[in-house]
């Protein structure tokens, strides 16, 4: 019996990895709102994910480098997450279930690729 323990443990654990929730990253060039061919590839897997899982929730944030205008990066992280958001719809996915948080810009030193992003993540309800 004490042998069964830890491995029931351990064969839970692997279930809920199993349904635990996968990030996608998007990346932006400096300044830019524009989806390249890579960032619409990742957005129909996150679409046809998102259509094979109809309750889950698609999360979209929108991040930017901290520069010498804070306001307007907290604008461009904005309008990454609508470009995302819009492009999602447009391959399918329901309005009603994308969810869109622009992030505060961040400064973080040698994070200047890292801030040019938007993560995706399908959760649950």
């Amino acid at each position: 019996m004490r042998r069964f323990l830890p491995v029931a443990g351990l064969c839970l654990l692997a279930a809920c990895a199993g349904n635990a929730p996968r990030k996608y990253v998007v990346f932006f060039s400096a300044g830019s709102t524009e989806l390249d061919d890579n960032a619409r590839n990742v957005l129909l897997q996150v679409a046809e994910k998102s259509k094979r899982h109809p309750s889950r929730i698609v999360k979209v944030e929108g991040y930017a480098h901290a520069g010498q205008d804070l306001s307007a990066d907290a604008l461009l992280a904005i309008q990454r997450a609508k470009a995302v958001a819009q492009q999602l719809s447009e391959d399918g996915v329901a309005g009603d279930h994308i969810v869109q948080t622009p992030r505060a810009p961040s400064s973080s030193e040698g994070m200047q690729v890292g801030s040019r992003r938007v993560e995706i993540e399908l959760a649950n309800p």
